[in-house]
């Protein structure tokens, strides 16, 4: 395989990622199905979410900076307190939905939503850990972070 420029490459995953949201949408526009459209759509928001993560993959390669600036490190850890709570809050009630549930169909969705809300609260608690310990999170923190506990290992 040929050796590819990785910033081309993020820059049409990206466009492919843009393609993904647009075919989505269109897809959906007349349908009547809440369901369904809700669940299409909920796949254009992973794809809004994968573009701009590549995104940010491509500052990361182009730019050398901290990855918070440290005067905002104060309001973004209250910040990130409150989310940690409020998604704590989401988990807590969910597996309360989870445990009263009785129709399968539904208790797939609220389940993974749960998950996807376990996910977000992991996540926030290692961001403000290396916010308080350090004065700025570097590139490198977060990919640490995300390699070993965010990004499903296939």
């Amino acid at each position: 395989m040929p050796k590819i420029n990785k910033l081309d490459f993020f820059q049409k995953q990206i466009e492919l990622e843009k393609l993904i949201i647009k075919t989505a949408e269109k897809s959906v526009a007349d349908v009547k199905n809440q369901l369904v459209k809700e669940l299409i759509m909920s796949i254009a928001l992973d794809s809004r979410k994968h573009a701009s993560l590549l995104s940010a993959l491509i500052v990361m390669s182009t730019e050398v900076s901290p990855y918070i600036e440290e005067e905002k490190l104060d309001v973004l850890s209250e910040n990130i307190k409150k989310h940690i709570e409020l998604e704590a809050k989401a988990i807590q009630t969910y597996r309360e939905l989870l445990d009263s549930i009785e129709n399968e169909k539904e208790k797939l969705i609220v389940q993974a939503i749960y998950h996807d809300e376990k996910r977000h609260h992991l996540l926030l608690k290692k961001i403000h850990e290396i916010i308080v310990k350090q004065e700025a999170i570097t590139e490198e923190d977060m990919f640490e972070f995300l390699k070993d506990d965010y990004i499903p290992q296939f």
